[in-house]
């Protein structure tokens, strides 16, 4: 994998495959940060990025 630049205040989330599917945002954000709720597609890729927020999602397995 290509190493990737990663902002000093993104968010990256480790999560594994009984995780799936794979929403954002999570149920322990706290809720004033929410936005509304996307699912985000992993397919054949091991990281995805919230189009929201930012966060990346990372597959664990």
């Amino acid at each position: 994998m290509a190493e990737r630049q990663v902002s000093a205040d993104a968010r990256v989330v480790e999560v594994s495959r009984s995780e799936l599917p794979l929403a954002c945002p999570r149920d322990d954000r706290s809720l004033w940060s929410l936005h509304p709720r996307v699912y985000l597609p992993l397919g054949p890729a091991v990281e995805v990025t919230c189009p929201y927020c930012s966060t990346i999602y990372r597959l664990e397995d």
